[in-house]
């Protein structure tokens, strides 16, 4: 006891059940702060927590905004949570869920380098819900490559644009115009 009082410090019984019990001096204030620290990390498991990445109020969402929403869908993926990507449909969209399924479709399939679909988009009420989880050996070969997260694009559809007919215009000079 003498030794803790010179030292400023407390004599903390670790062992009362053994003869001599066993004792250590050290300072049970900070001894306590630590241990509530590591018990608040115990508690704080990303792997349970859920995040959740709304694609707009309705299925009017433009490809860029979906980009915006894959990039931070990854980054939670890249962070250890479950992500739940929602789409919300509002008054005549009801009568079209295709259009939303075919989004987190596409969402689905931009982020199947690092994560696995856990539940199918499914339709409830007013929105479409799908679940997303990391996959560790995906996120742990996906951080090798790509150090910092890069951006993710969706895949664009192929479309025929036939108002592209530049080749049937000839080159007419002003000299010719004004002739």
């Amino acid at each position: 006891m003498a030794i803790a009082r010179e030292a400023g410090l407390d004599l903390v019984e670790i062992k009362s059940d053994v003869r001599p019990p066993i004792c250590k001096v050290m300072d049970y204030g900070k001894y306590k702060y630590e241990q509530s620290k590591k018990k608040s990390q115990k508690v704080t498991n990303k792997a349970n927590e859920v995040k959740e990445v709304r694609l707009g109020r309705s299925v009017k969402i433009d490809k860029h905004d979906v980009g915006i929403r894959i990039n931070q869908a990854l980054r939670f993926l890249l962070e250890g949570y479950k992500v739940m990507v929602v789409q919300r449909f509002r008054g005549r969209e009801m009568a079209y869920p295709e259009i939303g399924l075919e989004t987190l479709r596409k969402v689905g399939e931009a982020l199947e380098e690092v994560a696995k679909v856990t539940k199918d988009p499914i339709l409830a009420g007013r929105q479409m819900t799908m679940m997303l989880e990391p996959n560790k050996d995906k996120v742990a070969a996906y951080l090798k490559k790509h150090k910092p997260p890069e951006a993710v694009e969706i895949p664009e559809e192929e479309e025929d644009d036939d108002d592209d007919d530049d080749d049937d215009i000839d080159d007419v000079t002003s000299a010719e115009v004004n002739a």
